[in-house]
């Protein structure tokens, strides 16, 4: 009987390593999401067969049919109560973790990263160049359609400051379309599951980290598109307090008050 579940087991394995689309790796693309119905109908289409292994969303807490129209498309969903874009992250590692995925890509989930980039995300790191890449729309061959000029300010002046402070240039630092190894989350030094890494925080923690614990990071171009409608909002992020999210890693980690 156990020679039967073994070769069961074993065969199921083999099944897996031969449909993964990147030889030796298996990559997840997961998207958090909040009362984005709208632009989820309009995204879930673009999800296709052929960029990642499977698509996952998270759901952090949506009244509207987001998850509704995101399965409707063969997607899965993890339904949370609503925490945040890190408790949503957080879950997709955890799923990556479980299901044996070892290249984790993070994209928006209101419809303003272009699926088909995917593979620009991941070639640096199935190339064994680097551990972790952020996309930027500042770099030759890339673009944003529609950016907001107050938005491009604020990137600037973040992406600047995270410069001064004696880490590295990064071009487009908050921008959320990235890709990184999962075994990241196996460094000790790298704890994600403090519960004040829930909100906007969790991606900049995380990038301090990849960055102070010596990891390979590298940029690619990659387009974000905004809404044409300047009518539409394009961001969920709050004055003052979402922006003291974004810095507070920076700030907390550099002075040793949080690890």
């Amino acid at each position: 009987m156990n020679l039967v579940r073994d070769n069961f087991e074993t065969q199921n394995t083999l099944s897996q390593c031969r449909s993964t689309l990147y030889p030796a790796h298996r990559v997840l693309a997961a998207f958090p999401f909040f009362n984005e119905e709208d632009k989820l109908r309009q995204m879930a289409p673009r999800l296709r067969e052929g960029y990642v292994d499977a698509f996952i969303g998270v759901n952090d807490g949506s009244t509207d049919r987001g998850s509704e129209i995101l399965r409707q498309h063969g997607i899965n969903v993890i339904d949370q109560p609503h925490r945040g874009v890190g408790a949503c992250i957080k879950q997709a590692v955890k799923h990556a973790r479980e299901n044996g995925y070892d290249i984790l890509v993070i994209m928006a989930g209101n419809d303003k990263d272009d699926p088909a980039q995917i593979p620009l995300l991941l070639r640096p790191i199935i190339e064994d160049r680097t551990d972790y890449v952020q996309g930027s729309r500042f770099l030759s061959g890339g673009s944003s359609p529609n950016l907001p000029v107050f938005r491009f300010l604020a990137i600037k002046v973040l992406s600047f400051l995270f410069k001064i402070s004696g880490w590295r240039e990064c071009t487009d630092l908050t921008n959320g379309f990235r890709a990184y190894r999962v075994s990241l989350f196996d460094d000790p030094r790298i704890n994600i599951w403090q519960s004040w890494l829930d909100g906007y925080d969790f991606e900049y923690y995380l990038h301090w980290k990849v960055v102070n614990c010596g990891y390979r990071l590298c940029e690619v171009p990659v387009t974000k598109t905004y809404p044409r409608n300047k009518n539409v909002p394009y961001t969920k992020i709050r004055p003052f307090i979402g922006w003291w999210q974004m810095l507070r890693p920076f700030v907390l980690l550099s002075l040793g008050v949080r690890k």
